[in-house]
């Protein structure tokens, strides 16, 4: 509960003091064990304090102390969700990052996995950072092992060997301090099975004491160094072979099993499969026939496909009776049980795009090493994605507003949700350029007075 906000919200509102402070009192003791004295105190506390930054005098501070409102909310464009208005957010804050001065050889504007830069002219250097699933909160071991083995992934598909794991949590006021202890036991059980240490990290409090309940967020960033060309999506060529292996699941899976009563699944998504089939690709020793690689998480096979085209300009051609057969039979019947569309959710397989005469070789490697794999598609020079059904039918696989719904309260948002897109996409237009111009007001204005 941000109590902060509540307040905000209540003196923006115009809404009367004494109850404003009144209904603040109960909140709190919902959540804490003290007096009705102690409350009230509280609440009058955080009342004047919120009510100085609300009267606060920005005139010489300008916009510094404002952001660009767009009046559009996460969930109404489907940020997080891993769908067309997620992307699209994310193209924005690539167009951020565009317009900085720095030198890379990857960054966001690719939409890749993990952003690099080169050192020295000798080696890349891969980074990556991962958010814990926000279903995840009360579930913290796997919250950290599946964050942790997300961002592994990451700098794998980069065609780069990982050297470290970084830590960030945050967790609510209220919350108990042994989610921190299992979040990061869950981490490091993905450090021993990879061999990848943690080595370093953040711990703090959601809001300081303005959040209340038990929420807990964060993150797990890897760094990863490697000798070869980055497996960019935008190295991807008409005519390439695209295989995929085996796909169990992770955060999204875990969470979809907890939240429709399938806890038998989620042992299924606890592997590092996904590590291991990179690592074994990035040491192939013909590197210049694997063209990319991408873990299939963003929206789904759905998502990742649409935004290879985007990349690329090229098109892809799957085939839905194989990418079926490669998702694990138990994770499979689960989301044919909960008409969840397998081709719009998370199922965590790695999707390698490969120059054809490499194609037997390849298989035979993971195959060799346990690792189910096989085609399930090839690049075209459509621009679009298709996806051939069982009986020969092509049909075009295009992009939803967000992934599929895959616990019941996203079943419901799905219905009552509606946005104008394309209006909104000029607001958010509008919004990226007040941000830029602000980081160009800024940094103009520390250089002037540094000179």
């Amino acid at each position: 509960m941000d109590i902060e906000e509540y307040t905000k919200t209540s003196l923006r509102n115009k809404k009367d003091k004494k109850e404003t402070i009144e209904k603040l009192s109960k909140i709190i003791q919902h959540y804490k064990d003290i007096t009705p004295q102690q409350a009230e105190k509280l609440s009058k506390t955080i009342y004047n304090e919120v009510n100085t930054t609300e009267q606060l005098n920005q005139d010489a501070l300008g916009d510094l102390l404002q952001y660009p409102k767009t009046n559009i909310g996460m969930g109404e464009f489907g940020v997080g969700s891993r769908g067309q208005g997620d992307f699209y957010v994310h193209s924005k804050i690539a167009e951020i990052i565009k317009n900085t001065e720095t030198e890379s050889i990857v960054n966001p504007t690719a939409q890749d996995d993990g952003g690099v830069v080169k050192v020295d002219d000798t080696y890349y250097i891969t980074t990556a950072i991962d958010g814990i699933h926000s279903r995840l909160s009360d579930y913290p071991f796997l919250a950290g092992f599946h964050t942790a083995r997300a961002t592994l992934r990451d700098v794998c598909v980069m065609g780069a060997t990982p050297v470290a794991l970084i830590s960030d949590i945050h967790l609510a006021d209220d919350g108990d301090i042994g989610k921190i202890f299992d979040y990061t036991a869950g981490i490091c059980a993905v450090s021993e099975l990879t061999g990848v240490p943690l080595v370093s990290g953040s711990t703090l409090r959601v809001g300081g004491d303005m959040v209340l309940g038990n929420r807990l967020v964060g993150a797990v960033g890897a760094v990863g160094s490697s000798d070869n060309i980055p497996k960019a999506r935008s190295e991807a060529r008409e005519g390439d072979v695209i295989l995929m292996t085996e796909g169990s699941g992770g955060g999204t899976i875990t969470t979809t099993s907890i939240y429709n009563n399938y806890p038998e699944v989620i042992k299924e998504t606890l592997n590092v499969q996904f590590v291991k089939a990179s690592q074994l690709l990035n040491n192939y020793d013909k590197q210049e026939d694997i063209h990319a690689m991408t873990d299939i998480t963003n929206g789904g096979i759905n998502g990742d496909s649409n935004e290879i085209n985007k990349t690329t300009g090229l098109g892809i051609h799957l085939y839905r009776e194989k990418i079926n057969d490669l998702i694990n039979p138990k994770v499979y019947s689960m989301l044919n049980d909960l008409d969840i569309d397998p081709l719009g959710v998370s199922i965590d397989s790695l999707m390698i795009i490969v120059s054809p005469k490499c194609v037997s070789n390849i298989t035979q490697l993971l195959e060799d090493n346990n690792i189910r794999v096989g085609i399930i598609g090839e690049v075209t020079g459509t621009g679009k994605t298709c996806i051939e059904d069982y009986d020969g039918e092509v049909e075009l696989l295009t992009p939803k507003f967000r992934e599929a719904a895959y616990t019941p309260i996203k079943k419901i948002i799905e219905t009552i949700n509606e946005t104008d897109f394309e209006e909104n996409r000029k607001i958010i237009d509008k919004s990226t350029k007040e941000a830029i111009d602000k980081k160009n007001r800024l940094v103009k204005y520390i250089e002037d007075k540094y000179e």
